[in-house]
C-alpha cells in the first residue's frame, strides 16, 4: 500500500505459551520507528479502532502500529475471561512489540474503554519499553461506573455489553458445527433485540438470566460478587504508584466512565506522575458535536476541536513528544482542556479540579423551591410511592446501553410529570452562573422499605421551559423502615454555564431503569431478589433536616471566564 507495509496475524507468545495475533503496519522508509500498540477484544480489524487513531495516518507520521486481539478473541489463542489477563498479557505484548523488526524499542499505547483499561493494566505491569499511554473513556474504580454505581448494578451497560460480546465466543465454541452456531447466534440475537422490552426486566438482576441462556460470561459483576478480588484485575485505582509513564486521559461529559477518567487524572497528578486531561461534550460511542438533543457546534466535534486540530492529531502530537528521540522539544501547553457546555466553548486550565471553584449549597424547599436560603422550621416533607414494577425509565445521561437508550441531554419534562419524581427548581438567574467540578446531593429521607434507592438529577431549565439533564447519581441504602437518615449521592462532575434567565433544577426519585437495576425494596440481595414491594418515600427539608445540592461554582469575577 504505497508507503505502508502490513503483516497480518503476526504471532506473539505470552509467558504461559499462549499465542496472540496482531496486524503490524510499518513504514517502507528506513527506521527504526516507535511503536503504537492497541490491544482489543473487538477484533483487530474493527472499524472503530481505525476511527480512533487511523493506522495509516500514524505510519505516515513515522510510527509502527500494532493492532492485537486480546486473549481468547478473534485471531488470538487462549480462553477469554473479560478483563482478567490484561496486566500480564499487556506487559508481555509491550516487550514483544518493542522487539519487532523495525522498532526503535519505544512503545506507546492508545484506545478507549476496554482498550483504555488494557493500557492501564499493561503500564501497571511495568514493561520498561512502555513510554506513554493514551487511555480514553475508561474507569478507575470498577464499582463506580463499570460493574455498579452507588451500590446499584450498572445493568444497562453490563447486560448489553456482555451479550454483544457473544458472537465471537459462540463462533469459537461451535466452529465445527455451522447448524449449531446458527441456532445459538439466533438465540443470542433474540436476547439482544429484546433488551428494552423483556431482557432488561428479568429477575434476579444480580444473576442475570439471559447470560446463562445465551451462554456468555458477565462483564464482571457476578464474578466480582463471587470473588471480590476479581475486580482487582481491572481496577485502575490503586495502581498509580506503579504507572511510571506519562498519561493523556480523554473523556466526555456524557460518558458512562466520565468520573473514572477524571479520577485517573487527579490520582496521577497526586502521585507526582505527568498527566494530561481532555474532556469534550461527548458520549462513550460518539465524539461528534451533537449529543442527545443538543448541538454543541462544529468546534466541539472530534474532527475539529476548537477549529484547530482533530482528536487524532492531538494524540499523535502528544505521542511525538514522548516517543521520538531527538525531536525538538515543544511544550504541551496547559495540562487540562475542557469543553464548557452552556456557553459551548473550549477552555484550558492549569489543574482539575479547578482551585477557584467554590462549593455552594442550594437547599430543597417545600412547594418545589430551590434556593441558597436554608429551609425554615416547619417546612413540610414531600412524599411519593416507589413501585419497582413501574420504575422511572432512563432518558439520556452518561449511558452505554442498547440503542433504545441513547446518551446525552434530553428534555426531561415527561419524566418530571411522574408522581414518583420530586422536582425542585430555582428562580431565573439574573446572570450567567458557571458550575465546574464535582456535584453532590445531601438528602435527608426515609422509606418504609428496609432497603431502597435514591436517585438525584441536575437539570438546566431554559427560558423555553425545557428541562435538560446535566448529570445524575444513585445510592442504594439500607436502614430502619420509617427512620430518617442522611444520604450522600455522588452526581459526578460537570463543566457547565447556566445562562442568564435559566433555572437550576433538581429531581429526586428512586429509580433510573434500566440504566441501574431496580431495588425491589425487600432487602434481599440483588442476585436472589425476585419479589417486589412498594415503598412510601419521604424527603425532608426543614431547619433540622435540610436536604441540599452542593454545586462547585466558579466566581463570576474570575478573569478566565
Amino acid at each position: 500500500m504505497g508507503d505502508v507495509l502490513i503483516d497480518f496475524d503476526v504471532p506473539g507468545e505470552m509467558r504461559d505459551g499462549t499465542v496472540l495475533r496482531a496486524d503490524v503496519f510499518r513504514p517502507t522508509r528506513d527506521g527504526p520507528w516507535p511503536v503504537l500498540l492497541v490491544r482489543s477484544p473487538y477484533g483487530k480489524q474493527d472499524p472503530n479502532i481505525f476511527r480512533i487513531l487511523e493506522p495509516l495516518a500514524a505510519v505516515r507520521r513515522g510510527y509502527m502500529v500494532v493492532l492485537q486481539d486480546t486473549r481468547g478473541r478473534s485471531g488470538s489463542g487462549g480462553d477469554w475471561e473479560p478483563l482478567t489477563n490484561e496486566r500480564a498479557d499487556g506487559h508481555d505484548t509491550v516487550r514483544w512489540a518493542a522487539a519487532l523488526p523495525g522498532s526503535n524499542g519505544l512503545v506507546g499505547m492508545y484506545g478507549p474503554s476496554y482498550l483504555g483499561n488494557a493500557q492501564w493494566m499493561a503500564a501497571a505491569g511495568g514493561p520498561p519499553e512502555l513510554r506513554a499511554i493514551v487511555p480514553g473513556f475508561t474507569w478507575s474504580e470498577p464499582f463506580d461506573g463499570l460493574f455498579g454505581r452507588g451500590g446499584a448494578i450498572e445493568l444497562g451497560l453490563s447486560a448489553s455489553w456482555s451479550l454483544s460480546q457473544g458472537p465471537d465466543l459462540l463462533a469459537r465454541r461451535w466452529k465445527d458445527s455451522p447448524a449449531d452456531l446458527h441456532r445459538e447466534l439466533t438465540a443470542l440475537v433474540s436476547e439482544i433485540d429484546a433488551l428494552a422490552t423483556r431482557t432488561y426486566w428479568e429477575l434476579p438482576s444480580g444473576a442475570f438470566p439471559a447470560f446463562e441462556r445465551a451462554g456468555v460470561p458477565d462483564l464482571g459483576y457476578q464474578r466480582a460478587l463471587a470473588d471480590p478480588e476479581a475486580a482487582a484485575d481491572c481496577r485502575v485505582a490503586g495502581t498509580y504508584d506503579r504507572v511510571d509513564v506519562p498519561v493523556f486521559n480523554v473523556g466526555g461529559w456524557f460518558d458512562v466512565f466520565l468520573q473514572g477518567t477524571l479520577d485517573n487524572h487527579i490520582a496521577m497528578i497526586a502521585a507526582g506522575r505527568p498527566s494530561t486531561l481532555l474532556i469534550g461534550p461527548w458520549s462513550h460511542q460518539g465524539q461528534s458535536g451533537r449529543q442527545g438533543e443538543v448541538n454543541f457546534g462544529v468546534a466541539a466535534d472530534e474532527a475539529s476541536i476548537d477549529l484547530r486540530a482533530s482528536l487524532g492529531d492531538l494524540r499523535l502530537d502528544w505521542l511525538d513528544r514522548r516517543l521520538k528521540p531527538g525531536r525538538p522539544a515543544t511544550p504541551d501547553g496547559r495540562p487540562v482542556r475542557i469543553f464548557v457546555t452552556g456557553v459551548n466553548r473550549w477552555r484550558d486550565e492549569d489543574a482539575w479540579p479547578l482551585a477557584r471553584s467554590v462549593d455552594t449549597p442550594l437547599y430543597l424547599h417545600e412547594d418545589g423551591g430551590l434556593s441558597s436560603e436554608a429551609p425554615r422550621a416547619g417546612e413540610r416533607p414531600d412524599t411519593y410511592r416507589y413501585d419497582p414494577a413501574d420504575p422511572v425509565i432512563t432518558l439520556g445521561g452518561p449511558l452505554l446501553m442498547s440503542d433504545e437508550f441513547p446518551p446525552g441531554p434530553y428534555d426531561q419534562r415527561r419524566v418530571e410529570e411522574r408522581p414518583d419524581v420530586l422536582v425542585y427548581t430555582g428562580e431565573p438567574l439574573d446572570a450567567d452562573l458557571e458550575v465546574t467540578g464535582r456535584v453532590r446531593v445531601s438528602l435527608v429521607a426515609s422509606s418504609t422499605a428496609p432497603s431502597t434507592d435514591w436517585v438525584a438529577r441536575l437539570c438546566d431549565v431554559g427560558v423555553d421551559a425545557v428541562s435538560r439533564n446535566l448529570t445524575d447519581g444513585i445510592v442504594r441504602v439500607s436502614g430502619v423502615p420509617g427512620e430518617p437518615a442522611e444520604h450522600e449521592i455522588d452526581l459526578w462532575s460537570i463543566g457547565h454555564v447556566f445562562l442568564e434567565g435559566h433555572r437550576i433544577r433538581v429531581q429526586i426519585t428512586s429509580s433510573n431503569f434500566p440504566r441501574w437495576d431496580r431495588n425491589l425494596n425487600t432487602g434481599e440481595p440483588a442476585e436472589a431478589a425476585t419479589v417486589m414491594s412498594v415503598a412510601d418515600q419521604t424527603v425532608f427539608h426543614d431547619a433540622v433536616r435540610a436536604s441540599k445540592i452542593v454545586l462547585p461554582v466558579v466566581p463570576p469575577e474570575d478573569p478566565a471566564r
